[in-house]
């Protein structure tokens, strides 16, 4: 487990600025409005060498307009009060311009607590003529005081370089070689409209308050990976979950901070391994549902469906919910609907069995001469397209790649291959090898011609052949 750097600070000081210039992407949403930031944000980087966990939280206090009994309110403070116990480091960020306020006081006093290192970052100082804003804050009693810019970069790196030495080494295991190669993590991307129990499920999963829970609408901004491992067959099988932002109708999102959230939950849908694509079992599937499972379809990933909040419906419905369900997300046929509640944790054991089959499927490779042969008998069953007296002709088959498994076929003319005729033969390949959940890729390509190769004509005359070759001409005579 590697050491970890907690960012943490009152509303709207640049904390998630700065988390997106140590970590060298934009990862957190940065925005002038202050509380944007609610979940805590983890992302393993590296200093001289020296790895370690980047945690972004959500800022200590209240900001305008929200309420001290406010359920987000509480547990945004939860969120970051369980950053600072996992920390090994605290970076304290403050604002220059602000000076010291009341409210710097009373997150002082609850980090001293926590007896972890600490360090204040004076954000907004651009440059050294502005260093003179740093003698407020030395009241506050730190030793390490560093004048920073998140946006411009100023003193992020002096930081760092005193940061990193008192991080204690990570934790190495000794590698067995008697152990096989750990698998890298597979990305499961939490997706669905806002409300329906996406970090619910997250939370569920994991068994922890990993993130912020609310019946309004709209609370997970950020898109949050949270890492986890499942024991499969008495091997660890490492996951990281990605709980996104609900996504609404593009006409329907009326801020800055929402356009930035839905963005960051589709770029997640991109970026993943599985979409499990949720669904509230008590509105049914609507139309933006299969807007979302049109997203997912399109960037050819893995795909489970999850009906949530199914404790509040019952198994006499299950019927008619899955033909609406298949009905109306007819191009998702592949993927596997699972039944579950986040509230109980009715059907979590079958979603997690169905994440490990699809992570085997997407991983599976066909040999070329057994992928040939089932697709001579799936030829032969249906003929392909033609056009103008010219048929679509098929040469061979070869799989390219996996995750998705991706296939490619060599054919006369690849504008004869028809998105019907491809859907046909993606179907056989699922009847005969499986691939449930996953996305099957076809690509054709022609065949090149390949021009006969010319006998070389040797210019020797006859008489200037070699003696012991004339030798042997006569023996044969």
């Amino acid at each position: 487990m590697l050491p970890i750097i907690a960012i943490v600070g009152r509303p709207n000081v640049g904390k998630s600025a700065l988390f997106n210039r140590i970590v060298g992407k934009r990862i957190a949403i940065v925005h002038d409005e202050p509380g944007i930031t609610r979940d805590r944000i983890s992302v393993d980087t590296e200093w001289n060498s020296v790895p370690f966990t980047l945690l972004d939280t959500g800022g200590i206090g209240l900001v305008k307009g929200e309420r001290a009994s406010g359920e987000i309110v509480a547990a945004m403070r939860q969120q970051a009060q369980v950053a600072i116990q996992d920390a090994a480091l605290i970076v304290l960020v403050v604002d220059s311009r602000d000076g010291v306020v009341p409210l710097d006081h009373e997150v002082v006093r609850q980090l001293r607590e926590s007896g972890k290192p600490i360090f204040l970052a004076v954000n907004k100082v651009d440059s050294l003529q502005q260093e003179n804003l740093l003698a407020d804050f030395l009241t506050l009693g730190f030793k390490n005081v560093f004048p920073v810019s998140a946006i411009q970069g100023f003193g992020v790196d002096e930081m760092l370089d005193e940061a990193v030495k008192l991080l204690p080494k990570a934790e190495s295991p000794v590698p067995d070689a008697s152990r096989p190669t750990p698998h890298a993590p597979l990305k499961i991307a939490i997706i669905g409209r806002p409300n329906v129990g996406k970090s619910s499920l997250v939370n569920r999963l994991v068994r922890a308050e990993r993130v912020i829970v609310s019946d309004t609408p709209g609370t997970t901004r950020d898109s949050v990976d949270v890492p986890f491992t499942v024991e499969v067959g008495g091997e660890t099988r490492p996951y990281v979950l990605i709980d996104t932002a609900g996504i609404r109708p593009r006409k329907k999102v009326d801020t800055s901070v929402e356009f930035f959230s839905v963005r960051r939950a589709e770029l997640s849908i991109e970026r993943c391994d599985l979409a499990v694509l949720v669904l509230d079992a008590t509105f049914g599937v609507s139309a933006q549902d299969k807007k979302i499972g049109g997203k997912i379809l399109a960037a050819n990933k893995g795909c489970i469906i999850a009906v949530n909040k199914w404790d509040l419906i019952g198994e006499k419905v299950q019927k008619e919910f899955v033909e609406q369900l298949h009905h109306i997300l007819f191009f998702l046929d592949f993927a596997q609907v699972v039944f579950v509640s986040a509230k109980t944790g009715q059907g979590l054991s079958r979603l997690i069995s169905a994440v490990h089959g699809v992570d085997h499927q997407l991983s599976q490779s066909i040999t070329t001469g057994l992928l040939n042969r089932n697709l001579a008998d799936a030829i032969a069953a249906r003929h392909p397209p033609a056009r103008s007296g010219h048929r679509l002709k098929f040469f061979y088959a070869t799989q390219v790649g996996t995750r998705p498994p991706r296939f490619l076929v060599f054919v006369n003319r690849p504008d004869l291959f028809t998105d019907s005729y491809r859907k046909y033969l993606g179907d056989r390949l699922r009847t005969a090898f499986g691939f449930k959940g996953c996305p099957i890729v076809i690509s054709a390509r022609a065949r090149e011609r390949i021009a006969p190769k010319k006998t070389p004509q040797s210019n020797t005359p006859r008489r200037h052949l070699k003696p012991w070759a004339q030798e042997q001409r006569g023996k044969k005579r």
